[in-house]
């Protein structure tokens, strides 16, 4: 059976966009795999972008709400800023959260911010689904 995992940050219009789809595209057989905002807005399309140039599918990404996931079962609620994890109200069927906190890309001040995140993401999320498959694997 599939995990589920959550990702959430404030506006679900970059972070949680890019974590949703990174781990979909890198282990999707494994999770079931979900965004939302504490506060959303549009999809940023330079995280898409960022997605698209990556190779990372964007099917189905879209802006959500929190109070959408208020009543489902997580195994893995993974919020990726701090803002977003102190404004998290607790989810009544979250088995694990975990707190990530990335730089808002749209504010970062780097040279390309949008892939900077995105490969930071790739890395985090990497290193998850390794633990958490391999940890599904034993139980098997």
């Amino acid at each position: 059976m599939k995990k589920r995992v959550l990702f959430l940050c404030v506006g679900n219009s970059a972070r949680s966009q890019m974590g949703e789809a990174l781990l979909r595209h890198q282990a999707g057989e494994h999770f079931e795999v979900y965004s939302a905002g504490t506060a959303p807005e549009d999809v940023d399309p330079r995280a898409i972008e960022a997605l698209d140039k990556q190779g990372v599918s964007t099917a189905g990404l879209y802006s959500k709400p929190i109070e959408v996931f208020a009543e489902q079962e997580f195994d893995f609620v993974i919020t990726l800023c701090n803002k977003a994890h102190r404004e998290c109200q607790p989810l009544a069927g979250v088995h694990e959260l975990i707190a990530w906190d990335f730089a808002d890309p749209k504010t970062r001040p780097c040279p390309r911010p949008f892939e900077t995140t995105l490969r930071e993401l790739g890395e985090r999320i990497k290193m998850f689904a390794l633990v958490q498959t391999r940890e599904l694997h034993r139980s098997l």
